[in-house]
């Protein structure tokens, strides 16, 4: 059952210089990847662009033709109420299940904003949201 929660996400490593960010985005828009959501992090002259995207099989492919070094991370999403202190319900829900939050980066979609999470323990923590009554999304509202 925790499975049909599980999202596969894209990491995709490259230097962090001018340019890199509409590469990766050309390259999926010439292969008519769609981009969902994603996030950029930046260490020691590298970014790390994560991206949810429609078809991720396809963007590995076409991104790892590219030249770019691509990999794949488990990550879960969680609806939240888009208002003061919805944030706040999720990170106690998963802090005092003792899971941690690797990372996280959120949009608002139309229906409530969603908190995209890499956590250590993805199973127990799809478990325990479930549990106390959250909401995530199933995988397949990304394919």
């Amino acid at each position: 059952m925790e499975d049909a929660y599980i999202i596969k996400q894209i990491s995709v490593f490259s230097e962090n210089r001018p340019g890199r960010l509409a590469a990766i985005a050309g390259a999926l828009k010439d292969g008519d990847v769609n981009i969902f959501a994603f996030s950029i992090a930046e260490a020691d002259g590298f970014g790390v662009v994560r991206a949810l995207v429609d078809a991720p099989e396809k963007a590995h492919r076409i991104l790892t033709d590219q030249g770019f070094r691509v990999s794949y991370t488990e990550v879960i999403g969680v609806k939240m109420r888009d208002e003061p202190g919805g944030l706040y319900e999720i990170a106690t829900v998963l802090g005092d299940a003792g899971i941690n939050i690797e990372y996280a980066y959120a949009y608002s979609g139309r229906d409530a904003a969603v908190l995209i999470l890499r956590v250590d323990h993805v199973r127990d923590a799809i478990k325990e949201i479930l549990s106390r009554g959250g909401d995530l999304l199933e995988a397949s509202a990304f394919t």
